[in-house]
C-alpha cells in the first residue's frame, strides 16, 4: 500500500473505470474534487477529472504516475454534479466518464473557446477650447467627440464605422485623454439586442394559487416533486414565473427545462419580460460555441440565477439550486438517444433530491409514469382544470376519413369539413394551424406495374419523396437520391412511377391549390435552415402576415396565438398503430396538445381531427379532453400486461454490420442472463427490432421487465462484462426506454 495524496481520475476516454494518480507536492493545494487535470495515459497526455481524493492507493508505487497539471483556476464539476454523475452511471449502466461528458459542454471540456474581449470607448476630459481647436484642425477627431457626447459608451469598432474613420484616429484621441478606451469582456448573448416589454405578475385563479402554494411549500420542504396537470391555456407558465420569483427572493437559483430547442425563444421572451435580462441564461445545442462558453461560465460564476434550456440544462452549474421546472414533462425529447440514455425529467427529480431543491413537473397530458407516481402519493398533485379568463376549451370534431375517401373517390388530403372550416376562418380574417407529423411530399415511391418500392440502401425503411428538390430521402440516415423517371427494377423499367402517402409538403401544396389567395407557410425541419428562421416565421404569424401555418411537431406545443381559431389534424392515426405499447398514449398526448393551440383568444376554437380509426379510445378521449378517462383505461391495460409504469423496463439494443453476428451475440447474452434472473423478471427472446436496419447497422433487441429497476440494472452490470461481444457488435442499455422501434 502506498500512503500519499492520491487523486482518483476519470479520463476523457470511454473507459468504465477510475485511475489513481499521485498528487505532486507542487499541486497539493490545487487539486480538488471536480478539477480538470492533465494526466499521462500510456504514451500521451490526456484530460481527466478528479472524482475523489484519498491518502493511499491499492496500486503498487511503481505503477502510479503523477498528475501533470491542473487545467483552469476553479473545478468544473461541483460535488453534487459528480454525485449525480455517479447515480447516472449506476442507474443507466454507463461509465462515470460518459455521465461526466453529459454534464460538461464540449466547448467547456476542450477549452477551445475563451472570453471575447472588445474595446469600448467613452468620452474623456476635453475643454471647450480643446474641442474648438479640433473643429479647426481635425474634423474627424471632433466628429468622434460629438458622437461620444450623445452616447454613454460604445464599441470602438462601431464608433469607427459611424464616424467613417479608423482605429488610429481613436487611439490619438485616447493618447490626449479626450477619449477613454477600455478592454472588457463582451458577453455573446444569443438574445442580445432584443427588446422585451416588461410584464407584471398576473392575478391567479384559485387553482393557480393552490398550485403556487404547493410549489412554495416544496421549496421550503422539498420532500417530493410537484406535478401540475393543467389543461392547455390554464396558465401553468404564470405559476412557474411566480414560483421562480419566490425562489429568487430566497436567494436561490432556478432551472427551467423545455422539451424542444424551438420552444426556448418564446420561453425566454416570457421570462425576460418578467425578470432582469442579466439574471437569465440559455443553454441548448443550437448556440454557437462562443455563446455556449459564455452562458455556461456566467452560470458557474454565479452571475445568472435563472437557466432556461433543453435537456442538457439539467446539468447547469448553478450555485444555489432552489427550483427545477420541467415544462411539458411528458415529452420524449427529454430522453437522450445516445449513451447514456438518460431522461432529463428523471434526472431533475434526482438532482432536486441531492440538492434539496424543489422540482415542479408540468403538462396538460402528463406521462403515465408521472401521474402514476402522483396517484400513489410519491408526487404532490395540483390540477388546473380551466383555461384562464374563462376561455372555453376548443370543440373537437372527428372526421371519418374512410367515408371521406369513398366520397372523394380516393384519399384526399383535406376533408370537405376541414376545407369548409378553413374557408370560414379566412373569410373572418382568423388564422389556421394544420398539423401533420411527417415531412416531405409523399411517403412512398413505387412502380404501379411490378410493385417495386424505393427503399433506403442503408436502412429498412422506404424513401420519402420531396417534390421541391425532386429527390427521395431517408429520414433516418440522411441518404438521398434523384427521383426515378422509370422503374429502377431491371426486369421492369416501366415509366409507371407513382407516389402515395402524405407529408407537410403535400399539405402545403393542397392548401395553395384550394385557397390560392391565402398566405401559407410551412414549418418543418426542411424549411428551418437557419436558427433565426423559427422566430421570424412565428413573428410573422403573430402579427397576421400568415393566414395558414402548416407544420410538424414543432408547432404542436407551447404556442400562444389568440387569433388561431381553427386547428386541423391531417392524419391522427399516424403513430397509433406503431409496434410500441406507448402508441396510444403518444397519440392522445399529441392530439390534446395540438388541439390546445386553438381558441386561446376571445373567439371559441375548433379542432378538426381526420382519422381512419375515429373510434379508437385515444382519439375519443382526446375529443372530450378527458385525461383521467384515458389514464384509467390505459393504466388498467398496462397493469394487465405488466408494462410500465406497472413494471420497470430495460431494452438491450444490439447493433452490428453483420446480421448473423448480431443475432448470435444477442442469443448468447440472453442465455447467460436467463441463468441469473429470477422468476420475478419477465424476459423475452432476442428479435430483430421493428426498424431492423439503420445506418447500415443491423439491430436486435431484448426486453426485460421487473417490479424493481435495480433488480435489472444490477444483474446487467454483473453479466455484461462477462459476455464479450464479437468484433463490430455493440450492445446499448436503455433503462426506461421511451421507444421500442
Amino acid at each position: 500500500m502506498v500512503s500519499q495524496p492520491i487523486a482518483r481520475v476519470v479520463v476523457d476516454i470511454a473507459l468504465d473505470r477510475e485511475f489513481d494518480y499521485r498528487i505532486p507536492t507542487a499541486l497539493l493545494g490545487a487539486v480538488h474534487v471536480g478539477a480538470r487535470v492533465s494526466v499521462p495515459f500510456g504514451r500521451r497526455a490526456v484530460q481527466g477529472y478528479v472524482v475523489g481524493l484519498a491518502d493511499h492507493s491499492s496500486q503498487p508505487p511503481e505503477k502510479l504516475k503523477e498528475i501533470g497539471e491542473v487545467v483552469g483556476k476553479k473545478p468544473l464539476l461541483s460535488d453534487k454534479i459528480l454525485e449525480l454523475a455517479r447515480w447516472m452511471a449506476r442507474y443507466y449502466c454507463c461509465p462515470v466518464e460518459s455521465a461526466v461528458r453529459c454534464a460538461l459542454p464540449v466547448v467547456v471540456r476542450k477549452a477551445k473557446v475563451s472570453w471575447k474581449e472588445r474595446q469600448f470607448a467613452r468620452l474623456g476630459q476635453i475643454s471647450p477650447a480643446e474641442f474648438a481647436a479640433l473643429l479647426k484642425k481635425a474634423r474627424k477627431q471632433a466628429h468622434i467627440i460629438e458622437i461620444l457626447r450623445r452616447e454613454e459608451e460604445m464599441l470602438v469598432a462601431d464608433l469607427v464605422q459611424r464616424a467613417d474613420t479608423d482605429a488610429a484616429t481613436v487611439k490619438r484621441l485616447a493618447e490626449k485623454g479626450f477619449v477613454v478606451v477600455t478592454d472588457r469582456v463582451q458577453e455573446r448573448d444569443p438574445f442580445g439586442g432584443e427588446v422585451f416589454l416588461p410584464t407584471e405578475p398576473l392575478p391567479l385563479t384559485d387553482e393557480q394559487q393552490k398550485a403556487l402554494d404547493l410549489c412554495k411549500a416544496a421549496m421550503d420542504r422539498p420532500d417530493k416533486p410537484v406535478l401540475i396537470r393543467g389543461v392547455t391555456g390554464s396558465g401553468k407558465t404564470e405559476v412557474y414565473l411566480q414560483a421562480i420569483e419566490h425562489c429568487l427572493r430566497q436567494g436561490r437559483d432556478a432551472i427551467v427545462l423545455v422539451p424542444e430547442i424551438s420552444l426556448t425563444p418564446q420561453t425566454v421572451e416570457r421570462f425576460r419580460a418578467r425578470f432582469p435580462k442579466e439574471q437569465i441564461t440559455v443553454l441548448h445545442s443550437h448556440l454557437s460555441e462562443g455563446e455556449r462558453h459564455d452562458q455556461w461560465h456566467k452560470i458557474r460564476n454565479g452571475e445568472s440565477h435563472i437557466v432556461i434550456g433543453a435537456r442538457s440544462a439539467v446539468f447547469a452549474p448553478v450555485q444555489a439550486l432552489g427550483l427545477i421546472v420541467v415544462d411539458e414533462e411528458h415529452e420524449n425529447s427529454y430522453k437522450q438517444d445516445e449513451t447514456p440514455r438518460y431522461n432529463a425529467r428523471d434526472l431533475a427529480v434526482v438532482r432536486g433530491k441531492l440538492e434539496q431543491a424543489a422540482v415542479v413537473l408540468g403538462s396538460a397530458t402528463p406521462s403515465l409514469e408521472s401521474f402514476y407516481n402522483a396517484q400513489r402519493g410519491r408526487y404532490a398533485l395540483a390540477t388546473l382544470s380551466r383555461r384562464i379568463d374563462n376561455q372555453k376549451m376548443p370543440v373537437i370534431r372527428v372526421v371519418d376519413m374512410r367515408q371521406e375517401a369513398i366520397r372523394a373517390k380516393g384519399l384526399y388530403v383535406l376533408s370537405a369539413r376541414l376545407r369548409d372550416a378553413i374557408q370560414a376562418r379566412l373569410d373572418k380574417r382568423e388564422q389556421v394551424i394544420l398539423f401533420l407529423n411527417r415531412r416531405g411530399y409523399a411517403t412512398h415511391c413505387f412502380c404501379a406495374k411490378c410493385g417495386y418500392v424505393a427503399t433506403c440502401s442503408q436502412c429498412s425503411v422506404s424513401l420519402v419523396y420531396h417534390r421541391k428538390e425532386e429527390k427521395l430521402s431517408c429520414h433516418f440516415c440522411g441518404h438521398h437520391e434523384p427521383t426515378p423517371k422509370i422503374c429502377p427494377n431491371p426486369a421492369c423499367r416501366d415509366p409507371a412511377i407513382r407516389y402515395s402517402g402524405i407529408g407537410t409538403e403535400k399539405v402545403e401544396a393542397a392548401i395553395q391549390k384550394v385557397f390560392p389567395a391565402a398566405r401559407v407557410q410551412r414549418m418543418d425541419s426542411d424549411v428551418m435552415t437557419r436558427k433565426s428562421l423559427y422566430r421570424e416565421i412565428l413573428g410573422a404569424f403573430r402579427v397576421g402576415k400568415i393566414d395558414i401555418l402548416v407544420g410538424t411537431q414543432m408547432i404542436a406545443k407551447g404556442l400562444h396565438f389568440p387569433n388561431v381559431t381553427l386547428v386541423g389534424i391531417i392524419h391522427a392515426d399516424m403513430a397509433l398503430h406503431l409496434p410500441d405499447f406507448r402508441a396510444g398514449e403518444r397519440t392522445f398526448q399529441l392530439l390534446v396538445q395540438v388541439a390546445g393551440r386553438a381558441g386561446r383568444g376571445d373567439v371559441e376554437g375548433e379542432v378538426i381531427v381526420q382519422s381512419f380509426t375515429p373510434f379508437h379510445p385515444a382519439i375519443q378521449y382526446a375529443r372530450h379532453h378527458d385525461y383521467l378517462g384515458f389514464y384509467e383505461q390505459e393504466i388498467e391495460l398496462r397493469e394487465q400486461l405488466r408494462y410500465p409504469p406497472a413494471t420497470r423496463m430495460v431494452c438491450l439494443m444490439f447493433r452490428g454490420r453483420n446480421d448473423t453476428k448480431v443475432a448470435f451475440y444477442a442469443d448468447a447474452l440472453a442465455k447467460e442472463l436467463k441463468k441469473h434472473v429470477g422468476r420475478d423478471v419477465l424476459m423475452g427472446e432476442p428479435s430483430p427490432a421493428p426498424l431492423a436496419k439503420i445506418h447500415n447497422y443491423y439491430r436486435y433487441q431484448l426486453i426485460l421487465r421487473a417490479e424493481k429497476i435495480l433488480r435489472l440494472t444490477e444483474t446487467l452490470a454483473n453479466i455484461l462484462p462477462t459476455v464479450k461481444p464479437p468484433e463490430d457488435v455493440t450492445v446499448h442499455v436503455d433503462v426506461d426506454p421511451l421507444s421500442l422501434l
